[in-house]
């Protein structure tokens, strides 16, 4: 297992250091001792977050995928799952809500490139109001690690068990803090939301989508309630439904149009 992370020093350069006594070089020293905590801190995190991944190819298991979800909440726009087989640790994985946008554009790429492999799966609002958000989420989730080729043999699966899932796996309580092959399907299927999050409001740039993703902030709900749901949004989340028996939410924009 190749781990990458490491010092951008050589050896020789650091022993030079350490017997060069000016004020500039014990600068230098110091700033290049840091590094080297930092870069083992990476590795023994990247290590650990394979922990997991060991366990399952102890038992005899060779193929191990991780898989993640994004767009559970939102009231607007699919659910997303990604699945992930890596060939390799990758360094500055982690859950990607805890990453940058430009952190996550960069892994993306890397994720997809790399030669690992990769499969991704879209529920669309529409299938979400039909089948619920669990059963979709379930759907989602399967279908993207089905979608792997070849199939993985185990899956490591962020937060709950997949009835129906036809690859025997895992649940992991914050697999993608946990598991670099979660926190790869977590990158996956969160970029490949937000991308077409930002499609959508092209369509529809009336209720900043770019902006909330279809998450339930103040702008967001502003704007349903001037201009009433559109097509991606979901009918059967609050405050849809609750608008349907009130008959109170959208009355406005009902009124005026």
């Amino acid at each position: 297992m190749r781990v990458e992370a490491g010092p951008p020093y050589s050896g020789a350069f650091l022993r030079d250091l350490e017997t060069d006594e000016r004020s500039g070089a014990r600068a230098l020293l110091a700033i290049c001792h840091r590094m080297e905590l930092r870069a083992k801190a990476s590795k023994d995190r990247m290590e650990a977050m394979f922990r997991y991944e060991h366990e399952a190819k102890a038992t005899g298991f060779r193929r191990v995928g991780g898989v993640d979800e994004a767009g559970r909440g939102p009231l607007a726009g699919p659910i997303v799952a990604g699945a992930v087989v890596l060939n390799e640790p990758i360094a500055g994985l982690n859950d990607s809500k805890l990453l940058k946008e430009s952190e996550r554009e960069s892994l993306y790429e890397r994720i997809m490139n790399d030669g690992h492999a990769v499969g991704v799966a879209v529920i669309e609002p529409e299938d979400i109001d039909r089948l619920g958000i669990q059963t979709a989420n379930y759907r989602a989730m399967t279908l993207a690690a089905t979608s792997l080729e070849p199939l993985p043999d185990f899956l490591l699966i962020d937060g709950f068990a997949v009835p129906g899932c036809p690859i025997p796996h895992r649940r992991i309580v914050k697999g993608d803090r946990l598991s670099q092959s979660i926190a790869a399907a977590s990158i996956i299927a969160k970029v490949t939301r937000d991308r077409i999050m930002l499609q959508v409001d092209t369509e529809f740039p009336e209720y900043g989508f770019a902006r909330h993703k279809g998450y339930a902030t103040e702008e967001h709900l502003a704007a349903i309630e001037r201009h009433g749901p559109c097509p991606v949004h979901r009918k059967s989340f609050a405050p849809f439904t609750s608008a349907a028996q009130t008959g109170s939410l959208f009355e406005e924009s009902n009124m005026a149009s």
